[in-house]
């Protein structure tokens, strides 16, 4: 056992050699040279594109930036002439976290520019933000900060940050930035070219791509260009133009509430925050006003507030900036001087799934908000899409290169979709919690809905649109004045009542949650591009609207478990990294971890063999058990350097009682798991195979990829 990583390499060069290595068989496998020979490389040099991708939000270029580091060509149309400066989104959980670790020390850097976590980490409720404090809630555990689950934090950064971000990310990969003034219509887009102030307004399929036509202004005057490309992704938001034109409906909730959105700055609202109540999100509750304030960075005083919208009685003029200023005074209880609101814009809530993210043959893709539309409510939409362009580069990669078929997009849909549906159920719930909290204050939102809608669509629409307004006014004016202090305070037997009621709300928690990691980082793929474990499906639990605590798992489907390891043949002097680390970000790699046992290397072996012949790269990783520490024995490992396919890392613990490697995957070190390079589990055995390992990993790759083997012959005995 001791010298296995030494034999196994004797192995390897013996598979070069087309040596038998399974007891005494010479046997080798041979494929079909005619079935794998239609993977077709489909690369630039025929004049068409790879990938298009239309929208260059966070989704569109995290893809971009996973393909260009995969060897993808791909290029990305912006219908906008100038990336947006509203915050938008800004919670980026632990697996998003986890994808930008890859990605360059794109997690690294967000990590420094982000505010401290003790600014952010609480949820606060109050009448004013000078006023009575109602409630807080901590959404930070001590868990969260020590790296025990994944190697990396969650992060409160906002969108149009992270996009600038994303763009340095991708200049240093050779993209630039075009506007559309300095271009003509005949000019062909190029690998690595941003293109501004593009729309997509007409998609084509041909025999051998797909034809996308765009227009863009040059000066005043409207023009059209035509982009081949083999693949077209749509990650170009909630209004997806590309999912209308591939004639994909939505399914699910609509119009579950409208809001007014108002971007603005005050660093006298930052400073007095940062000093008497630090928060990421403030809901405010007056008989003035009504708002949820998120508080996008406190040192600079840069603020989002959020209020219902109730058009057409309602309308964006109404909300004008010195409309706004004078709300977020009642909101804020105090007056500001310096409050400078920079945008204001409508938008509407809604909790749906497109119906399918591919049409074409496969050949147009949805992503992000073009797929799927969830409520803000725990931060789920850019995440999920982040998480969708993980899932869609290395499947796109492995098409374009050759490595597999186009039936393996078909698991991007079977995959991801699935997922889309629970992350809206669970979003809606969550959204459902934080109604909650004005419910048990005597605003019930479902009655100013269902009042509203009886005005637009009942009997109230017959009347004039002036007592329409007025009738709302009341309704809203009369609802309110249930927050009025004579009423909501400890003396007051209603007002008692209704606070205690919100004081369980916050204890049993009830109220709106920030971080859910039994579905961030647990969420798991129970078919698609993985060989599923029949035997130990264990269904999955409904969403509970509730904060759950991630399990590791090396079930099929999951993300692999993050465990602190060192390489042996460096453990003395390097630093410990994650096993997610051993997965490659810069090539399809897939990545077989073993024990030093012989049926693992017996394993280890045939999945080399069949991978050469699949011209599919591969890693073995030998996991060696932490209390293998003895000075003699690391001394003979460090001499046996590792191969570039195959590497020995030695597991770090916390503590002597803390679990192994195998038990956190519950198996035992017979077993054997290979993963993606999405680090997800796409195989694994618990225990030792006994069948021929050889023929084990045909199948478990042909299973994966999406391709069969027509002829696989065995040779000798």
């Amino acid at each position: 056992m001791r010298n296995f990583s030494f034999v196994l390499r004797s192995v390897n060069r013996m598979c070069e050699c087309g040596m038998g290595i399974v007891g005494k068989r010479s046997d080798f496998m041979y494929i079909s040279k005619r079935r794998l020979s239609t993977f077709r490389k489909l690369n630039a040099e025929d004049g068409i594109l790879p990938v298009l991708i239309v929208g260059a939000g966070p989704v569109g270029l995290v893809l971009s930036i996973l393909l260009t580091k995969l060897g993808v060509s791909c290029a990305v149309l912006e219908k906008s002439k100038a990336l947006s400066l509203h915050p938008q989104a800004h919670f980026i959980n632990n697996r998003s976290m986890e994808v930008f670790h890859k990605l360059d020390g794109l997690e690294e850097e967000i990590q420094k520019s982000q505010p401290s976590v003790d600014l952010w980490r609480k949820f606060i409720y109050c009448t004013t933000l000078s006023g009575s404090v109602l409630g807080s809630v901590d959404h930070i555990q001590p868990e969260d900060l020590e790296q025990v689950v994944s190697p990396v934090s969650v992060a409160h950064f906002s969108q149009y940050k992270l996009t600038r971000l994303l763009l340095k990310k991708l200049e240093s990969l050779g993209f630039h930035i075009q506007a559309c003034d300095g271009l003509e219509a005949h000019m062909s887009v190029r690998k690595g070219e941003i293109l501004m102030g593009h729309e997509c307004v007409a998609i084509n399929e041909t025999d051998h791509c797909i034809d996308v036509v765009a227009s863009f202004h040059k000066g005043e005057e409207y023009m059209v260009r035509n982009i081949q490309c083999h693949f077209l992704v749509g990650a170009d938001g909630a209004g997806s133009t590309v999912r209308k034109l591939g004639g994909i409906d939505m399914k699910g909730e609509r119009d579950l509430q409208k809001l007014v959105s108002v971007h603005f700055l005050s660093q006298d609202l930052g400073q007095y925050l940062l000093k008497e109540r630090p928060g990421m999100l403030f809901f405010i509750f007056n008989k003035e006003a009504i708002g949820v304030l998120v508080a996008h960075d406190l040192m600079r005083g840069e603020f989002v507030l959020q209020m219902p919208f109730y058009p057409p009685q309602q309308k964006l003029e109404d909300f004008n900036p010195k409309t706004c200023e004078k709300l977020i005074y009642k909101l804020a209880g105090q007056k500001l001087e310096d409050v400078d609101v920079i945008d204001i814009k409508p938008w509407v809530m809604h909790a749906e799934v497109a119906e399918k993210f591919l049409s074409y043959d496969n050949r147009v893709i949805l992503a992000g908000d073009a797929a799927h539309r969830f409520p803000p409510a725990g931060g789920f939409g850019m995440n999920t899409g982040i998480q969708d362009a993980q899932n869609l580069a290395w499947k796109l990669a492995s098409v374009i290169h050759g490595i597999a078929s186009t039936t393996l997009l078909r698991t991007y849909e079977t995959e991801r979709r699935p997922i889309a549906m629970f992350n809206t159920e669970l979003s809606v719930q969550n959204f459902k919690a934080a109604m909650a909290v004005p419910s048990a204050l005597g605003l019930d939102p479902t009655v100013a809905n269902s009042v509203h809608r009886v005005i637009n669509d009942g009997i109230g629409s017959v009347l004039p649109f002036g007592l329409q307004r007025v009738i709302l006014d009341g309704i809203f004016t009369v609802g309110r004045a249930q927050l009025a202090e004579a009423v909501l305070n400890e003396s007051n037997p209603i007002g008692s009542t209704r606070l205690a009621r919100l004081k369980r709300i916050f204890e049993e928690g009830k109220s709106l949650q920030l971080q859910f990691p039994a579905e961030d980082l647990g969420f798991r793929y129970l078919e698609g591009a993985l060989v599923p474990d029949r035997h130990t499906v264990i269904p999955e639990a409904p969403p509970t609207g509730r904060r759950r605590a991630y399990v590791p798992s090396a079930d099929p489907g999951s993300r692999l478990p993050h465990m602190k390891i060192k390489a042996l043949s460096d453990a003395p002097t390097k630093e410990a990294f994650s096993t997610l680390d051993l997965v490659s970000g810069d090539k399809v790699e897939f990545l077989l971890i073993i024990a030093p046992v012989q049926s693992s290397y017996n394993l280890a072996c045939a999945a080399l063999k069949v991978a050469e012949k699949l011209k599919v790269a591969i890693k073995v990783c030998v996991m060696w058990p932490g209390k293998s520490t003895n000075a003699t024995e690391l001394e003979r490992r460090v001499l046996s350097l590792p191969s570039e396919n195959c590497i020995d890392v030695l597991e770090v613990k916390k503590s002597p009682s803390s679990p192994s490697w195998w038990d956190i995957c519950q198996m035992n070190d017979r077993g054997a798991i290979l993963v993606r390079p999405d680090e997800h589990i796409a195989w694994r055995t618990r225990s030792e195979i006994d069948a021929d390992p050889l023929l084990k990993m045909e199948k478990v790759f042909s299973l994966v990829l999406g391709f069969e083997l027509e002829d696989v012959h065995l040779k000798g005995s």
